[in-house]
């Protein structure tokens, strides 16, 4: 139902924009997430975003360096990535809560995922 897009490699300090858009999903009916998987980790809430992009939420681990929005009328959410760093390597998933209207980092609240962008920073 959705499609990720804009992953690639880049180095070190360097910036990639995520895309998560769907054909047949109003997106903006829904709280959507960002979330990541590394090798041999747990899945990872990364940032959140209210249907009407009000409130955005943000993993402690991406706050100043990450940012989350979203074009209800494109129906596609962005994650804005800066200043990569190595440790941000990971598949990134889009994600949309079924029902609620607060933002979550809990990847249990989202019931609609995406296939996933491969994110890869390395020198």
């Amino acid at each position: 139902q959705f499609v990720e897009s804009g992953g690639g490699l880049v180095q070190p300090g360097g910036s990639l924009r995520l895309s998560c858009a769907s054909s047949g999903f109003t997106l903006g009916n829904y709280v959507i997430g960002w979330f990541r998987q590394a090798p041999g980790k747990e899945r990872e809430g990364v940032s959140s975003i209210t249907s009407r992009g009000v409130t955005t939420t943000y993993a402690d681990s991406v706050k100043g360096r990450f940012t989350i929005s979203r074009d209800n009328a494109k129906n596609t959410v962005y994650l804005q990535m800066n200043s990569l760093k190595p440790e941000d390597t990971a598949v990134y998933y889009c994600a949309a809560k079924s029902s609620g209207i607060l933002g979550s980092l809990r990847a249990t609240a989202y019931t609609y995922w995406g296939q996933g962008t491969q994110v890869t920073v390395s020198s």
